[in-house]
């Protein structure tokens, strides 16, 4: 026994061979803090432009590319109706709090299951689906909640919408934009669990290959449907904050058109890649508001940055990133190209 555990100490060097040691650690921490540091701070920088404003879309929309991610990277569903999601919960989340009186954090958690109810009555539907067909389900759905739900005046007040007052002590663009920041967080880390998971490891299994996730025993069902109401209600999440920061909401900001933005971030920031739906998504919710041209953008350049993505960086900006993230999470920084399929997003699933 005693010439086992030598035998075991002299191979610990060849086990920690290429992770870094304490100083690499340190900087490697100081990068981080660094970069959380500019994000925090990005609010309050000083200017005539309304960065505040536009950063708390833009953190909106991470939570929004996370929930996208969630059915169309880590379980291989298509979504194009992606906005009904959010729309739900940002109709339910003003409603709860301008109607019903209710506080803003519980406004949230009525917002989220909304979203999460919502999407089950999809992922019901299109449980038997995938492809150019569940595509096309999901796009009537879109459509049918801009079209119909969202024009009833009874509960959405029809073509005038719903005016929203700010929750106390989040009545200015600074504060939304911090509340937003929290609720990223937490998104994140959800996500990050997940992937960590039995349900998470049986929810990529089920995009990999339902038929042999479903000969080793995993309810497909179960998951396909659990991707469904997870990623329903990030979005609803994301409809409840959506709504203050708007101040209204109105039927015609839930089109196709914020469908097809929602799906080409989160293609363009590398699908399972946090770092690079992060980045995208806040590209994608601040360009249009900069430069005032959101259907040019979402008809031109957009499509643009996908072809780009496609041909170039197939797993998005999350395979641009990969060197960095990389080295940030302990492993050695190299430019190498690698492939990187776009169902992979480039990241394997890592920040």
């Amino acid at each position: 026994m005693a010439i086992d555990l030598a035998h075991a100490r002299n191979l610990m060097p060849l086990l920690d061979e290429g992770k870094p040691d304490a100083r690499g650690w340190m900087t490697r921490r100081a990068a981080a803090g660094l970069i959380a540091a500019f994000v925090i701070i990005t609010p309050i920088l000083p200017g005539n432009l309304p960065i505040a404003s536009w950063v708390g879309l833009g953190m909106i929309y991470v939570i929004v590319g996370l929930s996208v991610n969630v059915l169309i990277g880590h379980a291989g569903q298509v979504s194009l109706g992606h906005q009904a999601f959010v729309g739900v919960g940002a109709f339910m989340g003003a409603l709860s709090t301008t109607r019903w009186g209710l506080p803003f954090l519980l406004s949230v958690v009525v917002a989220a299951a909304s979203g999460a109810i919502a999407a089950i009555l999809l992922g019901v539907v299109a449980l038997r689906l995938s492809g150019l067909y569940l595509a096309l389900i999901t796009l009537a759905y879109g459509e049918i909640a801009e079209k119909v739900i969202f024009n009833v005046p009874a509960i959405t007040g029809g073509g005038a919408g719903v005016l929203v007052n700010r929750p106390a002590g989040f009545e200015s663009n600074v504060a939304i934009a911090y509340l937003c920041m929290i609720f990223v967080g937490l998104a994140l880390f959800l996500d990050w669990r997940l992937m960590k998971s039995k349900a998470g490891r049986a929810i990529l299994a089920l995009r990999d290959n339902e038929i042999a996730a479903r000969s080793v025993g995993i309810n497909t069902t179960y998951y396909k449907l659990f991707a469904f109401v997870l990623s329903g209600a990030l979005a609803g999440i994301a409809g409840a904050l959506l709504a203050p920061w708007a101040r209204s909401v109105n039927a015609a900001t839930f089109d196709f058109k914020l469908a097809l933005t929602f799906v080409l971030m989160t293609a363009v920031g590398g699908l399972q890649s946090r770092a690079g739906i992060f980045v995208a998504s806040a590209f994608f919710a601040i360009f249009p508001l900069a430069f005032n041209q959101f259907t040019i953008y979402v008809l031109i350049i957009g499509p643009l940055l996908l072809l780009l993505t496609l041909i170039q960086f197939p797993g998005g900006m999350g395979q641009q990133l990969r060197p960095f993230t990389n080295w940030l999470t302990g492993g050695p920084f190299s430019m190498k190209r690698e492939h990187a399929g776009i169902s992979s997003g480039g990241s394997g699933g890592r920040p």
